[in-house]
């Protein structure tokens, strides 16, 4: 079944909304048919007409266009919400109470109440949210998250997650990008901390199945009048007894888009890394180091499920944000006709509470010199 599908945000000059439009096309499970792409109703309209949606169907503003689709016969079955952090809660309220599943960026809310919120919206309409953590679509991700459950590595023990970039090295003036993450009114609590750690507490966390219980957190601001930080290096400890590490940072000059998580049992360790996304490297104790390879033999059906082409030929970034848009297309058709939920990897509205949570204990820990500070919550 093909679906149809809203954006809010994601216009002209937007990164993420872009991926998001190509992610969802990839395995031609949906269709862009709508979109509140700017606040200015002149630039949504041509932006929307640029795209090929009709006209009636490009609106200047996300509340019109929840009430127009909630009562179209042909109306969205999913909206996409791509815009900066603070325009997540009030939109994604809106179309959960009209129907409509929502498909949101990360962080889930720029706060823990607005969070709880939309669970609430999620629990009492029973309409689906997904959170776009793309890295959780990765087959060898998923492979990881496989082998870690049915006990390939034993008990874990040492958990080492890090994400850096150097794109923030410097101050960006104008930068639409940059100016947005680093105004607090409008991305919340956290720089670096909001919006690449929380991929990489989120890639850790999914791999083990479990929230992290307690985090101890330093935050820096190493780029002078910058407002939210820009380097986080953080302990993690999990009540199963597993304690790890998480360093993100985007002044971290040589870096692209580094991000690892390497795990650790009592008889195995997992290496991933996204630049090289296709390779797992598994050691069992004793053993020597061996390779695993996406498309290759003796994999779980999970990593089978997330691989489209054979091994040798690279799947990537667009491939795995790819992953979530079809993961999330098999939940709402489900939906859509009454049937059960089916069985998915889908990051969803308790990994967005779970998310915002990590947050705020972080920039709790990190007022505290680093004190240990719960979490409390689960994970999807």
């Amino acid at each position: 079944m093909r679906l149809s599908l809203g954006m809010i945000g994601g216009g002209e000059g937007a990164f993420i909304g872009g991926v998001h439009r190509m992610a969802a096309r990839l395995d031609d499970r949906w269709t862009l048919v709508a979109g509140a792409f700017s606040s200015d109703a002149g630039r949504s309209r041509a932006f929307g007409q640029s795209l090929g949606l009709s006209d009636d169907r490009c609106y200047g503003d996300w509340r019109a266009m929840a009430r127009a689709e909630a009562v179209r016969p042909d109306g969205i079955d999913a909206v996409a919400i791509v815009t900066p952090n603070h325009l997540h809660h009030a939109p994604a309220r809106a179309f959960l109470e009209a129907g409509i599943a929502v498909i949101c960026d990360k962080p889930l809310t720029t706060g823990l109440a607005d969070a709880l919120d939309l669970a609430d919206a999620v629990a009492r309409t029973g309409t689906p949210l997904v959170l776009t953590h793309n890295y959780s679509g990765y087959a060898m991700v998923r492979q990881m998250r496989a082998m870690v459950a049915t006990g390939a590595l034993g008990a874990i023990r040492v958990v080492q997650a890090e994400y850096a970039q150097d794109w923030l090295a410097t101050a960006l003036p104008g930068n639409k990008q940059a100016d947005w993450r680093g105004d607090p009114e409008r991305a919340g609590p956290g720089g670096a901390l909001g919006d690449i750690a929380t991929h990489a507490y989120h890639l850790s966390t999914f791999v083990l199945g479990e929230a992290a219980s307690q985090v101890s957190a330093e935050t820096s601001r190493f780029v002078a009048g910058r407002r939210l930080d820009d380097d986080v290096q953080l302990g993690l400890r999990w009540a199963s007894g597993a304690r790890g590490q998480l360093w993100a940072s985007q002044v971290a000059v040589g870096a692209a888009n580094g991000l690892r998580l390497r795990i650790y049992g009592e008889t195995g360790g997992l290496e991933w890394s996204q630049e090289d996304p296709d390779i797992l490297r598994y050691t069992p104790l004793g053993d020597p180091p061996r390779i695993l390879r996406r498309g290759g033999p003796d994999l779980s059906a999970a990593a089978q499920a997330a691989t489209r082409i054979p091994a040798g030929h690279p799947e990537g970034y667009l491939e795995g944000f790819a992953q979530i848009y079809a993961d999330a297309a098999d939940l709402i058709a489900a939906h859509k006709v009454g049937q059960p939920a089916p069985a998915t990897d889908l990051p969803g509205i308790a990994a967005g509470v779970e998310g915002v949570r990590f947050i705020e204990a972080a920039v709790r820990s990190a007022a505290a010199d680093g004190r240990w500070t719960a979490l409390g919550g689960g994970i999807a």
